[in-house]
């Protein structure tokens, strides 16, 4: 288990180097893959994965990876609320066929997979994106590597406090804080080696990579809960099984789904402030 879940993990780091390296249209189609897949994991879990809620929810995505595709996000807003509409008109016409249930559900694929993902795309594309858009990783997969050794490190010597005693019981509050100090130290050793790539963050990089990093780990670990959160609700274990070891797109990309908006507005902050 623990070869094919090293194996894996190798594997996917390499599709992600080059595909977010290489950006464009190749990082678009990964990211909107993987946004299908993600939605289709979320949908089965609430049984709609081949009905007509869902399939709202994939043309919805689908449409969102055009848009950016097309640089006209400033249609995103008229498309999200045609979306809803088309889910409440189903519910209505359809009624008792589907229920509120099931029509939120569809709707909050679409927002919290599809639309969340998006912003990996989003942020590489931005100015100094190249070298900003892996600080969403260092911030939710180094905070949690982090937490982890934290974690295990003050088991030996110290009392731990359980940080969300009934969702995940081993998660403490030690291995959060640990979690954040290493997420910020990533961050600023990151920063200080690329410094003079990410200009966009103003007079000190650094500094601005490691609160973005701090700030990142935070809302990852929000991330990480909720996806427990939704799976203990309906008592699965794992979202799906395209990744060997890890699960599905939702168990391996649960904090980066929180990190990746969070990055990418507070990148686009310090860019404004660097230019007040």
């Amino acid at each position: 288990m623990f070869i094919q879940r090293l194996l894996s993990g190798i594997v996917l780091v390499i599709l992600m180097l080059v595909t977010i390296i290489t950006g464009n249209e190749v990082l678009l189609i990964t990211v909107g893959l993987l946004s299908l897949i993600g939605v289709f994991e979320f949908l089965r879990v609430f049984k709609l994965e081949k009905k007509l809620p869902g399939l709202f929810a994939y043309a919805a995505t689908i449409g969102l990876y055009v848009l950016l595709y097309l640089e006209r996000m400033d249609f995103l807003v008229f498309m999200i609320v045609v979306f809803f509409l088309l889910l409440m008109s189903v519910y209505v016409l359809t009624y008792p066929t589907f229920n509120s249930e099931a029509t939120f559900a569809a709707f909050t694929a679409f927002i919290y997979v599809a639309l969340l993902l998006s912003y990996i795309y989003q942020l590489r594309m931005a100015p100094d994106g190249k070298f900003l858009v892996w600080l969403i990783v260092i911030a939710s997969w180094g905070s949690d590597t982090c937490a982890y050794c934290t974690g295990m490190l003050c088991k030996k010597f110290l009392k731990t406090h359980k940080m969300a005693p009934v969702l995940s019981p081993k998660k403490s509050v030690e291995g959060f804080v640990g979690g954040l100090v290493g997420a910020g130290i990533l961050g600023l050793v990151y920063g200080i080696i690329f410094s003079d790539k990410m200009t966009v963050l103003g007079a000190n990089p650094a500094l601005m990579c490691m609160i973005l990093c701090i700030v990142c780990g935070a809302i990852s670990v929000i991330g990480d809960l909720a996806a427990s959160a939704i799976k203990r609700n309906h008592d699965i274990k794992d979202y799906g099984k395209l990744i060997p070891g890890h699960g599905g797109v939702l168990d391996r990309f649960d904090s980066i789904l929180f990190a990746a908006p969070v990055a990418f507005y507070v990148a686009e902050l310090f860019r404004y402030l660097a230019i007040q």
